[in-house]
């Protein structure tokens, strides 16, 4: 009976580990459903079928509620992040079109400049455009700057 009981605390511990600490189909996982397993047939291989029956049935009646309890929504929000981390101002958001700057790379059609003293990713869907060309920004959207070379 000891060998039972100490399989079906190691699977019930194992299951709320892996739902709890280490979430995914992991090694804790499979070791909790084998040792529950294991608890199933030992009672079945020492006690009859009377006794594997129950065994079992204590087995899949526990599991179960250990699954309702952990997919409450209020379990899950116990251990849910609730603060916002804000992202950090782009130095894009200083860049307006009409300014100038210079590439630092080749836009092919994305790449590398500096406008305004800040090195950015800009780019330039009509032409490609060597380094160390002189370039104006002509759109800002989302964060996405489309430039225009200068030719001289």
């Amino acid at each position: 009976m000891g060998l039972i009981i100490a399989l079906f605390l190691l699977g019930i511990i194992l299951l709320l580990a892996e739902l709890l600490i280490i979430p995914g189909i992991g090694i804790a996982g499979f070791l909790g459903l084998a040792s529950l397993g294991g608890c199933c047939f030992y009672g079945f291989a020492h006690y009859g079928t009377v006794g594997g029956i129950i065994v079992t049935i204590i087995c899949c009646a526990l599991v179960v509620g250990m699954l309702v309890y952990a997919l409450r929504a209020r379990t899950w929000k116990k251990l849910s992040l609730e603060e916002a981390i804000p992202a950090p101002p782009s130095p894009a958001s200083e860049i307006t079109p009409g300014m100038k700057g210079e590439t630092l790379t080749r836009l092919a059609p994305s790449g590398t400049a500096r406008i305004g003293g800040i090195s950015v990713e800009v780019r330039c869907p009509d032409h490609v455009v060597d380094p160390g060309t002189e370039i104006e920004v002509t759109e800002v959207q989302d964060n996405k700057i489309t430039v225009t070379p200068i030719w001289k």
